[in-house]
């Protein structure tokens, strides 16, 4: 079967900035809406979000989402309703499971810099579970080299658990030439959260750029000069 591929430039992206925040939506978020472009399999929202210091989200509802942040720069405060608390950073992943309810902030603390970070939601494959959070340093599996699970319903090793066993995401930190390969899926999504990297036959990939795939199997990246650092979420469809 041959993998269809759908190249998506970070230009094109809907954009939203309000002074303390500037974040780019790969899909229909807030107050952008498309109806072609709502989804990819079980992601709903991928965004590429900094926030300025001192400031962020204030406290605010969620309902039956599995919502994984990835920081790339800086750190960011994390609190909620069941009395979890954390300092995300790079190379620290997290999720929180929104299950019944939940209600969290999450703030950049530094008088200084800006937190830049990318926050991702799937859909669970069981509502109304009991919320929850779990954090986890991975830098030394990402350190060690090629594709690592960071989130996985499916059980993987040095991986928090999310609440959707048809889901995982890989993340990679490429050096210039280094290869990694897509996971076979239904569904492939990849982001480029920094540098660059080639798709097999298909071009170059720049910051912020992603890849809509489905039927996945046997796609491959190698990083350019300047290195790159991906994120790669392999789904099902949605139900």
């Amino acid at each position: 079967m041959t993998t269809a591929i759908d190249i998506r430039r970070s230009a094109d992206r809907f954009q939203t900035r309000v002074g303390w925040l500037d974040s780019k939506h790969s899909f229909s978020f807030s107050n952008h809406y498309s109806p072609d472009n709502t989804h990819h399999g079980q992601l709903l929202v991928c965004n590429d979000d900094r926030v300025a210091s001192g400031t962020g989200f204030d406290t605010h509802p969620h309902r039956d989402m599995e919502i994984v942040t990835w920081v790339l720069d800086g750190e960011l405060e994390h609190k909620d309703s069941e009395g979890n608390s954390g300092i995300i950073y790079p190379g620290l992943a997290q999720k929180m499971s929104a299950g019944r309810g939940i209600w969290h902030s999450e703030k950049n603390l530094s008088t200084t810099d800006d937190v830049h970070f990318i926050q991702m939601w799937v859909l669970p494959d069981t509502e109304s579970i009991d919320p929850g959070y779990q954090q986890l340093d991975i830098n030394d599996a990402l350190t060690a080299g090629g594709l690592v699970p960071i989130a996985s319903g499916q059980g993987h090793d040095a991986a928090i658990s999310i609440q959707q066993k048809e889901a995982v995401l890989w993340g990679a930190r490429l050096n210039a030439g280094d290869r990694i390969e897509v996971p076979e899926a239904q569904f492939g999504h990849i982001f480029v959260a920094r540098g660059s990297a080639e798709l097999e036959s298909n071009g170059t990939l720049d910051t912020g750029d992603a890849v809509r795939l489905e039927d996945a199997s046997g796609i491959e990246l190698v990083a350019e000069s300047d290195g790159a650092e991906i994120l790669v979420w392999t789904t099902g469809a949605m139900r």
